[in-house]
């Protein structure tokens, strides 16, 4: 019982203020960074510098989700998909291949490393998102969601999370929704900061990315 009310004050109150003091920081601290990668993004692949999408936050609410730009503005403008699953999001879909997105040669860079995730600190700062949890989906796909598949969305999505540092885009949506559910479930301190040094390795090395 002890243990589940540490887990409980820390799911609805410790990632909180964590969430603040940490956005807050790095905002601050990347605000050079923020220039200059928009700086260097007009100059390579021209205007809208940031992207801007609905995503599905906890308990199925949308939110406006911000990044760098890192496809041309054709593929933007064509990304948005219609899905027709009737039960659920089958278990061997996967965004590990995106063939029909046109990626620019700066984007594949900025994804590569996450800097396209930056702008991501605002939406944690505003409470629609959280350092660690499940990676924020398309709102056209959690309307398909299973039951089961609901559960992932019981916690504030991530910049970064579980499924994130056990394959990044290298696996099924079915692999994906076993290891947010894991983090549901057992979610805590000491996890989300093995979640926070693996993605620094990750990021590091830029593998997984696409």
């Amino acid at each position: 019982m002890f243990q589940q009310t540490n887990h409980y004050l820390y799911q609805r109150i410790g990632k909180r203020c964590l969430d603040i003091l940490g956005s807050m920081l790095l905002l601050i601290v990347c605000t050079p960074l923020l220039f200059l990668f928009s700086i260097i993004l007009l100059l390579f692949s021209g205007r809208p510098i940031l992207f801007k999408q609905a995503r599905a936050g906890i308990n199925n609410a949308s939110f406006t989700i911000w990044k760098f730009r890192t496809m041309d503005t054709e593929s933007e403008e064509s990304s948005s998909h219609q899905y027709e699953w009737l039960d659920e999001v089958p278990k061997d879909f996967s965004f590990a291949k995106p063939d029909h997105l046109n990626i620019t040669t700066l984007g594949k860079i900025y994804r590569k490393f996450s800097i396209d995730e930056i702008p991501q600190l605002w939406n944690v700062l505003k409470g629609d998102m959280s350092f660690i949890g499940p990676r924020p989906e398309m709102v056209e796909i959690t309307n398909c969601y299973s039951n089961e598949q609901k559960k992932r969305l019981l916690v504030k999505p991530g910049i970064t999370g579980y499924a994130q540092v056990h394959g990044r885009s290298q696996i099924t949506h079915g692999e994906k929704v076993v290891h947010d559910l894991y983090y549901v479930h057992h979610c805590s301190f000491l996890l989300d900061i093995k979640i926070v040094i693996r993605t620094i390795l990750i990021v590091i090395t830029g593998k997984g990315a696409h």
